[in-house]
């Protein structure tokens, strides 16, 4: 797809919201990662935080999916991002990416939102600390770092199966080869399949394995992305050593815990059971402008929750607060909203909320 960059002055900049896009570029970083490129049919500034993520609205066997990834380019070449997907064996929507997509395809993308960013956090020294696919948003932060000429103390320590599945691995090389104060640590469980010797680190991360790599750990910044084992095993591993856990930071994408579900089917049926004792001044009117109907909820009831009941159906992916998918604009009224950095306090001071999150404090109208 060829642009016209000559009229800057019309550029659009991206703003949390829905926005289509177009699949401009396909790369095959390992046996089964992708990166996909996108671009805007008119020009468009991506600028966002490295280590943010957007959520892609799908349609696949008929069924709409919402799915978050990380943006894994970095807002330094901001007219195009790329997200970076592992194909899971049971994974619909990764296969369906792996398979389905390819350029010149156009979809919608919900964001970019997430408080896992480098922006929001500055510091002077630096530890990275991926697993896997996980190495997405550090790769954005990464290659923001390098591009900008960032005077940073970087270390970065990678976690992975085989030398053959390091995403990104002569990307890596390149820009820690050009950097006197970046400094790259690759962690390979098993040599490759094809018998060919690892030389580097073997195994899992350990804490003797850390402080070989950076022995002044103790006082940096970290950011962790990967599979809940993996992570796990670094913040008990942080602990043990003293880290001061104010300065880590981590992201993750994995399914809602068993243990988190339980509690969600616990808490609606204890609203069943009290929903017979709830005194009618305390329920709340919420309101939609889009039809004008309105619907008297309990106060521990989600404003998504209030759509629902009158059939209206506001987008939703993560129902925890993450994704921002479920954004509405809040007219009138006061809501408690407990988000997990699906959304930004840019967009709250201008009147935003998110509806899986938000329960209303008093009677409320919704921009929906």
């Amino acid at each position: 797809m060829t642009m016209d960059f000559s009229n800057p002055v019309n550029t659009q900049t991206w703003t949390n919201g829905r926005h289509t896009v177009r699949c401009v570029k396909v790369i095959q970083e390992t046996a089964d990662v992708r990166t996909f490129c996108f671009m805007s049919e008119q020009p468009v500034m991506f600028f966002f935080k490295p280590g943010q993520f957007v959520t892609l609205e799908l349609e696949i066997d008929g069924e709409s999916i919402m799915r978050s990834y990380t943006i894994s380019s970095s807002p330094s070449i901001p007219y195009s991002f790329s997200i970076t997907v592992k194909r899971l064996p049971a994974g619909k929507v990764s296969n369906w990416l792996h398979d389905q997509l390819g350029i010149g395809d156009v979809l919608a993308v919900h964001g970019p939102v997430g408080n896992f960013n480098v922006i929001d956090h500055p510091a002077e020294k630096l530890l990275m600390l991926s697993g896997g696919v996980g190495i997405t948003p550090l790769m954005s932060m990464t290659r923001w770092f390098f591009d900008t000429n960032a005077a940073v103390d970087l270390h970065f320590v990678h976690s992975t199966r085989t030398p053959h599945d390091i995403i990104y691995h002569r990307e890596l090389a390149h820009m820690f080869s050009r950097l006197p104060d970046f400094t790259l640590h690759i962690v390979c469980e098993n040599d490759d399949k094809k018998g060919e010797p690892w030389a580097g680190f073997r195994g899992f991360l350990t804490a003797p394995m850390l402080e070989l790599m950076a022995p002044d750990f103790i006082d940096r910044e970290i950011f962790c992305c990967g599979p809940e084992p993996y992570m796990n095993a670094v913040r008990n591993l942080l602990r043990d050593r003293g880290f001061d856990m104010a300065h880590y930071h981590e992201e993750h994408f994995d399914a809602t815990p068993a243990a988190v579900r339980e509690d969600v089917i616990e808490l609606a049926e204890q609203a069943e059971v009290a929903a017979g004792e709830v005194d009618e001044a305390e329920l709340r009117q919420v309101e939609f402008t889009s039809t004008q109907k309105s619907v008297r909820i309990q106060p521990t009831e989600t404003v998504h929750a209030a759509a629902a009941k009158i059939g209206l159906h506001i987008p939703k992916a993560c129902g925890m607060g993450i994704c921002g998918t479920c954004r509405v604009g809040l007219k009138s009224g006061e809501v408690e909203m407990d988000h997990n950095g699906g959304i930004t306090e840019e967009d709250i001071a201008d009147g935003y909320i998110l509806s899986c999150c938000s329960r209303p404090k008093t009677d409320v109208v919704v921009d929906f």
